[in-house]
């Protein structure tokens, strides 16, 4: 991107404007009050009808004129910040499409290079289904890369229609655990329900496991703990349900804990995974929270300290009392 030279920079550009304008309305008012006062003193040393000169509205002009600059200078403002909006988000769009072009090109090229390997040697059974195995596993990186953009333009543009379904979230996330373990070997990962109730819910049941695969993979992956841990916890208040989604990773900074909700933001520590992640993972799991009419935040202690996700959902329903307190997902070795 083109340096732009510091005396054109659009902030610079925006403080001269403002200045000049009001610079203007200064002069402007002290010129009017001065030749007024003028044809005020020449109205009385020839002792004329100050009626047939002019009509003094001073102090009306210059409320008027006030009243201008100011919504030419509010004006200004909002076309400011509306360019300084656009550029950080061209500034986002650029970052997210050389990495989202990473994260298409590594699996194919991957891909390739088993293909080429195929085709060139004979290799055992063995080898065979390992290279196998390994293709899978990019495919399966392309197909949710791929859904992940489908699925958020649907939710951006409104034309996703949502099939809500009554289920029990704590059942719901077990089963989903059970389902997925695969996918969080070595990951511990614990549901608590301390009030041993259940918590039926109107979700739509594609979307809430989508919001679930993206935040236990993030505590999984951003994860350099010896035993990498998530505990699930639901806590009813009142009537509203916090579930809370805590891990012993890599942390967030206090300026981070809002970011990460944005559209195409990626953590820029040193200490996080390079190369990986599009940016949009955490912006999906806002808005699947926000069809559901609830809310979403981050809570952490610092760099190093586990971050707590809380997905708070008005109005849960009053059930009876579930099977158990918690529930572990079968751990497996790394």
């Amino acid at each position: 991107m083109r340096q732009i030279r510091w005396y054109l920079h659009p902030i610079l550009i925006f403080i001269f404007s403002l200045v000049a304008l009001g610079l203007s309305l200064f002069l402007y008012i002290y010129w009017y009050i001065e030749v007024s006062a003028r044809l005020q003193g020449l109205v009385k040393s020839f002792n004329l009808d100050p009626g047939q000169f002019l009509e003094l509205k001073t102090w009306v002009v210059i409320l008027v004129l006030s009243i201008l600059v100011a919504i030419i200078m509010v004006g200004i403002l909002i076309i400011f910040a509306y360019n300084v909006k656009m550029v950080r988000l061209y500034r986002l769009q650029h970052n997210f499409i050389n990495n989202f072009t990473h994260e298409l090109k590594t699996p194919v090229t991957s891909i390739r290079l088993y293909l080429e390997t195929f085709q060139k040697y004979e290799l055992p059974r063995a080898m065979q289904l390992k290279y196998i195995e390994y293709m899978l596993s990019n495919v399966s990186r392309l197909t949710g890369n791929i859904n992940s953009i489908l699925s958020l333009a649907k939710l951006e543009s409104k034309l996703y229609e949502m099939n809500l379904a009554r289920v029990d979230l704590v059942e719901t996330v077990e089963q989903f655990c059970r389902q997925n373990s695969h996918l969080f070997q070595g990951c511990a990962i614990t549901i608590h329900n301390p009030s041993g109730r259940s918590f039926p819910y109107q979700v739509d049941l594609p979307l809430f496991e989508m919001l679930l695969m993206n935040l236990l993979t993030n505590a999984s992956k951003y994860n350099e703990a010896k035993e990498p841990a998530v505990d699930i916890t639901f806590t009813p208040l009142g009537r509203r349900l916090n579930i809370s989604i805590k891990d012993n990773g890599l942390g967030l900074g206090r300026r981070e804990r809002k970011k990460i909700f944005k559209k195409f933001y990626r953590a820029e520590k040193t200490d996080r995974p390079r190369g990986e992640g599009s940016g949009l993972g955490l912006y999906f799991v806002d808005n699947i929270v926000r069809l559901h009419h609830g809310r979403i935040r981050a809570e952490s202690d610092g760099p190093g300290q586990g971050t707590t996700m809380v997905i708070t959902l008005p109005h849960p329903g009053d059930g009876g009392p579930s099977p158990g307190p918690a529930w572990t997902a079968p751990r497996e070795a790394p």
